[in-house]
């Protein structure tokens, strides 16, 4: 159908790129044009519907970005920081909606991405869910409420499989905290003790990292005073959540005019 969002799926041979790729054809409101792969994978060239065992999808494998990304309204990456810098070049030249799923990026990274985004509308989030996002919000508020009375721990957990810790999603989650007592992160931030580290101190926002089995993501933010502690906790048992926000970032990206936007905008929590 011609009012389709056109979307273009980077890196889809990995597990979060073949849900993304499930999540689009499945969708009434959007249409896979195509996916991309580094150089030299052994799926460039082909079909996509073959490469997962499947009868023919009429969507190729691209191992050229830009050729990819001229052909499409909407580009959704979950990749890796160099990856996904040399794309929002491109797609800020092209003035097409970047969705970016991608963890592990430095304040320097996310300055280019601030570049790219007076050209183009970027969507970023260390998590897609709509559950997170609430959670991010709810962080906030009682960061903002609590005292440094009340110490701040983020624990997370996933498979064994992910590569960078702290998890976007933790870090996000620490912005927050931060943001609730109008504080910089990376002037709070503890993340590892080991041997004898002294005592806590005071107003720091501390990081624990879990990695095992196939655990998709749990997020616990705890903030323990003496005597008390409440914990904010989302579980999340199927990663398909963050193809569907995802997905839903890049339609709610149509029409919007340059800028750097959150899922909070996306789901009018901002």
């Amino acid at each position: 159908m011609s009012d389709q969002v056109k979307i273009a799926v980077m890196g889809a041979s990995g597990r979060m790129g073949r849900m993304l790729v499930d999540v689009v054809t499945h969708s009434d409101r959007a249409t896979l044009v195509g996916v991309s792969e580094r150089p030299g994978h052994d799926w460039i060239g082909r079909d996509l519907g073959d490469c997962l065992g499947r009868p023919s999808m009429g969507v190729p494998v691209y191992d050229d970005p830009l050729d990819l990304i001229v052909k499409a309204q909407a580009v959704i990456d979950f990749t890796t920081p160099a990856a996904t810098l040399s794309h929002a070049e491109l797609t800020a030249q092209a003035r097409t909606v970047h969705v970016i799923g991608t963890t592990g990026l430095t304040d320097e990274d996310i300055a280019k991405l601030d570049a790219a985004a007076r050209h183009a509308t970027i969507v970023r989030a260390g998590n897609m869910s709509l559950g997170v996002n609430l959670l991010t919000r709810l962080t906030q508020q009682v960061a903002a409420a609590l005292d440094e009375d009340f110490d701040i721990e983020i624990v997370e957990a996933h498979h064994k499989h992910k590569v960078d810790a702290p998890s976007g999603t933790a870090l996000m989650l620490g912005e927050a905290a931060a943001a609730g007592r109008n504080v910089a992160l990376n002037d709070v931030s503890d993340r590892g003790r080991d041997g004898i580290t002294g005592e806590r101190e005071a107003g720091h926002i501390g990081f624990s990292a879990i990695r095992g089995g196939d655990i998709v993501g749990e997020h616990e933010v705890i903030f323990a005073g003496a005597g008390e502690r409440i914990i904010l906790r989302h579980v999340a048992t199927d990663r398909a959540i963050f193809a569907r926000g995802a997905l839903k970032a890049a339609l709610w990206g149509q029409g919007k005019g340059p800028g750097h936007y959150s899922m909070a905008s996306v789901l009018g929590l901002a």
